[in-house]
C-alpha cells in the first residue's frame, strides 16, 4: 500500500496552520487576535469558532505583559496545564494547578462546592496580575469574577475563559464578557482544557517574540 500520510513532524506542523489560516475567516477580529484565534482553530479544527472569540480591548497585551513581567499562569485543571508548552514560556513563569492538593477537596467539601472553584479560592492571593486560564469548569470561571469583584488586588492581568459544557459554560463566559477583567474568551458551550491551552501557548509565542 503506497504511504499517502505526512510522518514529518515539521511538514505537519506547518502545514496544519497553513490550512488553518486559509480556512479561517479573520477579518472581523483585530489584527493583535489573528495568532490567537488560530492556535484555537487549530486546537479544534473547526474555523467557524472564529466568530464566537471575543476579547477586551488591550487583552493580548495585557498577557504579553504579564508573561514579561513573570506573572504566574493559574490554571483550572491538569488538562490545561498539560497542554501548555513550557519551551514556548519566560524561563521564570510558573504553570500553577492546585487542584489535586489535599487541602483544596477539603475546601470543596467544607464548601459544598467543586475543587475546581475552591482552588480558585485557594490560590486567591497569588491571583492578582496573573493569568488565569479556565479549560474546564465553569465553577471555577465564576468563582474567579466572585473573587476578583471583591478585591482589587486579585484581578489577573488576563482571563482565559474556555469552560466546556451543557451546564454554566456559556452563562460564565457572558459573564466574563460583561465584567471589567480583561479577557481572551469563547461564547457558548462550546470550550476545552485544549483551547485554554492553546491561548496560552499562543501568548507565550508573542512574548517569546518580544524578547
Amino acid at each position: 500500500m503506497t504511504e499517502m500520510w505526512l510522518k514529518d513532524p515539521d511538514a505537519i506542523y506547518r502545514l496544519s496552520f497553513e490550512r488553518a489560516r486559509a480556512a479561517t475567516d479573520l477579518s472581523r477580529l483585530p489584527p493583535d487576535l489573528h495568532e490567537v484565534a488560530l492556535r484555537l482553530v487549530h486546537a479544534c479544527a473547526r474555523p467557524e469558532i472564529a466568530v464566537e472569540i471575543a476579547a477586551s480591548l488591550g487583552a493580548v497585551a495585557a498577557g504579553l505583559d504579564a508573561l514579561a513581567r513573570g506573572a504566574p499562569i493559574l490554571v483550572d485543571s491538569r488538562m490545561t496545564s498539560a497542554g501548555i508548552t513550557r519551551a514556548f514560556l519566560p524561563p521564570n513563569v510558573d504553570v500553577v494547578c492546585i487542584l489535586d492538593e489535599a487541602s483544596v477537596a477539603a475546601r470543596a467539601e467544607a464548601g459544598a462546592t467543586t475543587r475546581s472553584s475552591a482552588g480558585i479560592e485557594a490560590l486567591a492571593e497569588r491571583l492578582g496580575g496573573s493569568i488565569v486560564a479556565i479549560g474546564n469548569a465553569p465553577t471555577a470561571l465564576f468563582r474567579l469574577l466572585e473573587v476578583a469583584a471583591a478585591d482589587a488586588r486579585r484581578r489577573p492581568a488576563l482571563v482565559l475563559g474556555f469552560p466546556v459544557g451543557f451546564v454554566g459554560a456559556a452563562e460564565s463566559k457572558a459573564a466574563l464578557i460583561a465584567s471589567d477583567l480583561s479577557f481572551i474568551a469563547l461564547k457558548g458551550a462550546f470550550g476545552g482544557s485544549a483551547l485554554a491551552a492553546a491561548a496560552v501557548n499562543a501568548l507565550a509565542l508573542g512574548a517569546r517574540e518580544r524578547r
